[in-house]
């Protein structure tokens, strides 16, 4: 997801009747002192045809597309961890394999699954692509930017625009199933978990009205709601099976009860949070505009360390495997953290914002910058393994599934990245 900002003026939209809609044929295709003089800005998404029917008869399911036997990136930060770590080895030995061009700014992380590639845009459009060669399969558009990936399980794409919808569409046809709206802008990717007690997949979804919603995939009937005091931009990840946590603009973390969404605690720090908190075990992790990284104990409820950089917020959302904390900031920094303690381990400097949030692989990690670069560093001492120039600002957050890394540029490039060596996907 593209970073977003956190709102400290403006209004809240007054409570209206909230309600899945009947589908409708849509036309296709710092410091404080820094945070408050800047804070007008603050919750901008950034960081975030021809006529198309709806299809009553598309149901949950298996797809018709052929599973890969490898890894997949079916949503935000490829699982409901939210942890942006995958069990394969960096691609020592990159080469780009595809680029799609799409009709406008490429804003939003890629989802990869089932041999297709998913990809948002600032014009609100969703591109359906084959995984293999990038050729588009079908498109489906919004009213407004989509910022975030969009969520797929078996037959069913679940996609959140900028409009207030989340659309649950057909994986195969991009046929809409039904769509669900609230009064706010949804930056935020879904994430699609099986209910507790094995009761049908749930889709877990955060709004900029400061609720979090659970409801039903299979027809949007909601199951229950959390509601706090300001913006959320960042998606929820889901941990131990039994929590629901997340970050947002009133600055603090919320634990939720997954079964029925009552409060379990809030832990408050000292900055809005913009983005998405990674996880690990039940640890929680982000970064927020006082310049912070800080680690909570969601069973405890309580902040378990907090690492300070004096120079720019930290607007990516980490990626965190057994030892580091990875986080990128507008310092133009990727900041390796030692998640037991918090210390600093080591820090790689690019040319540009490291905004998008990165891939942490079993031997290295890949991030994008503002300066058109992709890279990949080694886990231990940040050495830089190596960088390719694609020659758009990257600050969308990376994707890796089907044995390529997805990124995005800025003029609306679609790069899939592969081994040389490796075998198609």
């Amino acid at each position: 997801m593209l970073p977003l900002d956190c709102k400290t003026f403006g209004f809240r939209s007054g409570e209206r009747e909230r309600a899945v809609e009947a589908p409708l044929a849509y036309g296709r295709g710092y410091t404080w002192r820094f945070f408050t003089a800047f804070a007008v800005f603050c919750c901008l998404g950034l960081f975030g045809c021809s006529e198309r029917a709806a299809a009553p008869d598309a149901k949950i399911g298996n797809s018709k597309s052929a599973a890969t036997p490898d890894i997949a990136w079916p949503m935000t930060r490829g699982s409901p961890a939210l942890s942006g770590s995958v069990a394969a080895n960096v691609p020592l030995n990159p080469k780009t394999a595809w680029t799609f061009s799409a009709p406008a700014s490429v804003t939003a992380e890629a989802a990869i699954v089932n041999g297709r590639v998913y990809v948002g845009t600032a014009k609100g459009t969703l591109h359906c692509l084959a995984a293999e060669t990038g050729r588009e399969l079908w498109h489906f558009d919004t009213q407004e930017a989509i910022t975030a990936a969009p969520a797929v399980s078996g037959a069913v794409v679940f996609l959140s625009s900028n409009d207030g919808r989340l659309y649950a569409l057909n994986a195969d046809t991009g046929a809409e199933v039904w769509r669900f709206a609230i009064e706010d802008k949804i930056s935020s990717g879904a994430i699609v978990i099986q209910g507790p007690g094995g009761e049908g997949d749930w889709v877990l979804l955060n709004g900029y009205d400061g609720i979090t919603r659970a409801l039903n995939a299979t027809d949007g009937r909601v199951i229950w709601t959390y509601k706090t005091d300001d913006f959320i931009n960042g998606a929820p990840a889901v941990v131990d099976g039994r929590y629901v946590v997340f970050g947002g603009c009133d600055a603090q973390v919320h634990v939720v009860n997954l079964k029925d969404g009552s409060l379990v605690h809030k832990i408050p720090t000292s900055a809005q949070i913009p983005a998405s908190i990674g996880t690990f075990g039940t640890m929680a992790f982000c970064g927020n505009y006082a310049n912070q990284a800080v680690a909570f104990d969601v069973l405890g409820g309580k902040v378990a360390w907090v690492y300070e950089d004096h120079a720019l917020p930290f607007f990516s959302s980490p990626a965190v495997n057994d030892r580091l904390v990875l986080i990128g900031s507008r310092d133009k920094h990727l900041h390796a953290i030692d998640r037991k303690t918090g210390k600093i381990v080591w820090k790689f400097r690019t040319g540009g914002r490291v905004e998008g949030s990165p891939i942490v692989f079993a031997n290295g990690v890949v991030f994008g910058s503002s300066d058109g670069r992709l890279y990949a560093a080694s886990l231990d001492a940040g050495t830089e393994l190596w960088q390719l120039d694609l020659g758009e600002s990257l600050v969308t957050s990376t994707a890796f599934g089907h044995r390529q890394i997805i990124v995005s540029g800025e003029k609306g490039t679609v790069f899939a990245i592969r081994d040389r060596t490796a075998p198609k996907t």
